[in-house]
């Protein structure tokens, strides 16, 4: 889908970005797009192409607007020039546990966004969104994808989708809400000081790659105690599928530990339900 001929093309900083990237990851390159169906399904394409045990060079790819993005179970995900940022990053990762993966993600992007004027609202509600602490209003959403099957021993390609309110919505169509039905709101990027999609990129793109590289070679483990302070549903009662209870913070493992009337704690993998407050 072309852009609309009165929005003007976004200036996305990728020579700035491939300098700061390239520092982590040499080979790194950094693309931006008008229009495309959706970023994670065209770099997941690229590993599908090539000859068994053969993966595409480490690649950021971002899109003004994406017209087939895809949210966690399956969901829709649409956005519209300059309200939204969306963009994936491909690489190759090995880590020793993968569970947590999408958290330390989330995190990751929490941090990027704490020296904003408003950076401090900015909370974690797992598995994979950003929500502003205490309203509940959805900023961001994640989308973590690994395919097997690479030249290094248990490497995965995995592409990282992330799509970040910038502007206020308008509607239901676009925007990270429109991935799940959200009813309580939605946050954007404004609100906290960051009006714009390029520059926002340009504040997230090495601290989310600086992250992917720390949990292959640390795991979740030494990002508990700073998720811990940015949870969202720590001690409140919520619904995770059927189950009902207190939600009590997370393991090492990523899964949400819940703890039902009768006292006993689940263990809640997240690719198994949708968790909502009461």
């Amino acid at each position: 889908m072309p852009l609309p001929s009165d929005l003007p093309k976004l200036a996305w900083p990728v020579h700035a970005l491939e300098a700061s990237l390239q520092s982590l990851l040499p080979g790194v390159r950094v693309e931006g797009v008008g229009s495309i169906g959706s970023t994670n399904t065209e770099l997941v394409e690229r590993r599908r192409l090539l000859p068994p045990g053969e993966c595409p060079p480490p690649t950021l790819l971002v899109a003004e607007a994406q017209t087939a993005g895809r949210g966690r179970l399956g969901r829709s995900w649409t956005s519209a020039p300059g309200s939204s940022l969306t963009f994936s990053l491909g690489l190759e990762l090995a880590p020793a546990d993968w569970g947590g993966l999408s958290l330390a993600v989330g995190l990751a992007v929490a941090e990027a966004l704490a020296d904003l004027p408003g950076g401090d609202r900015v909370g974690l509600k797992w598995p994979n969104d950003l929500w502003l602490r205490g309203e509940d209003r959805k900023l961001a959403g994640i989308l973590v994808e690994a395919q097997a099957g690479a030249h290094l021993s248990g490497a995965r390609w995995t592409v990282v989708g992330i799509g970040i309110n910038v502007l206020p919505l308008h509607g239901s169509g676009s925007g990270s809400g429109s991935d799940e039905g959200f009813r309580s709101g939605y946050a954007c990027l404004q609100e906290l000081g960051e009006p714009s999609a390029p520059q926002a990129l340009l504040r997230i793109a090495p601290l989310l790659l600086r992250a992917l590289l720390r949990f292959q070679a640390e795991g979740l483990a030494p990002l508990l105690a700073t998720w811990a302070r940015r949870d969202v549903l720590a001690g409140r009662r919520v619904t995770a599928g059927e189950r009902q209870g207190v939600a009590e913070g997370i393991d090492a493992g990523g899964e949400l530990l819940l703890r039902d009337d009768a006292g006993t704690l689940h263990r809640i993998a997240s690719g198994e339900v949708s968790v909502r407050p009461c």
